[in-house]
């Protein structure tokens, strides 16, 4: 088992593409982040950390970015060790925690406590969906249109109530980013925006949803799950596939994909490290 390390996300995504677009949907979260590292549609301010386990193709990937997680995905349980060992070589002592299918965050987490010491516990489930047939969804009043420039700080400030422990920093940088490749919509009720939806662009024909996030007093409208629905069909009619993730202690938004018509994929799990 050979195990390789690189903060080069270019050559990670020449070595380890060709085995993750085997399933660009279960893969889309690490596709997508290594891409748009690529492209230049991300920076990070510090080294990002990207794992292959080859034996000898490529047989499962892992990586962390700054300020993140480590996340592991779908990486096979018997890969967790050697992975761990791979990242306690260059990884610095503080890390929040691990994310991914639930044994391989087990096996990981435990590694990973006898190099560093501490505990994990395990805080969140999510769930990746994918479109199977799309159901739009009506919402009480209003329609949608693309985010404006005037619009950066309202964005920013959703992004910062919404997905902290997501985003972590740079949530105007965030936004502004939204607005150049126009990847975020907005629902507008009587000229005021009411909620947000954004989404990555495709990589290997599989668009992202994401993030989505209504302010607590508007919530209950329909707002959110109709401009799911309009981001999904634009999505589609580019001839991509579309997924998204949920938080599997939330059952209001799992039901409201659902009735889109999204379908589980895979469930996982994120775990501190402390």
């Amino acid at each position: 088992m050979d195990v390789r390390v690189t903060s080069d996300p270019r050559a990670f995504e020449q070595t380890a593409f060709p085995f993750l677009q085997q399933d660009p949907v279960l893969h889309n979260l690490v596709m997508t982040v290594v891409h748009e590292r690529v492209t230049g549609r991300m920076r990070d301010a510090e080294p990002a950390f990207y794992v292959s386990v080859h034996d000898p193709d490529v047989v499962g990937v892992a990586m962390r970015t700054p300020g993140r997680y480590v996340y592991l995905g779908a990486l096979r349980e018997d890969l967790a060790v050697p992975v761990a060992d791979a990242f306690a070589g260059v990884l610095p002592q503080e890390v929040p925690g691990v994310a991914g299918d639930r044994p391989v965050v087990t096996a990981f987490g435990e590694r990973w406590c006898e190099h560093r010491g501490g505990r994990m516990d395990i805080v969140r489930g999510t769930r990746l969906h994918k479109l199977m047939e799309l159901t739009p969804t009506a919402a009480d009043a209003g329609g949608p249109r693309l985010m404006t420039a005037d619009e950066v700080d309202l964005v920013a400030g959703w992004g910062k109530d919404g997905f902290a422990e997501e985003l972590r920093i740079g949530y105007r940088e965030w936004a502004e980013g939204h607005l150049e490749h126009r990847t975020l919509w907005i629902w507008e009720v009587d000229g005021a925006p009411v909620s947000m939806v954004g989404f990555h662009r495709p990589v290997f024909g599989v668009s992202r949803v994401g993030p989505v996030y209504t302010p607590p007093d508007r919530r209950r409208h329909g707002y959110a799950g109709a401009l799911t629905s309009h981001v999904t069909a634009l999505i589609l009619a580019d001839g991509n596939q579309a997924c998204l993730f949920t938080d599997l202690a939330n059952p209001t938004s799992n039901k409201i994909y659902h009735q889109a018509g999204y379908r589980p994929v895979a469930d996982f799990v994120e775990a501190e490290l402390s």
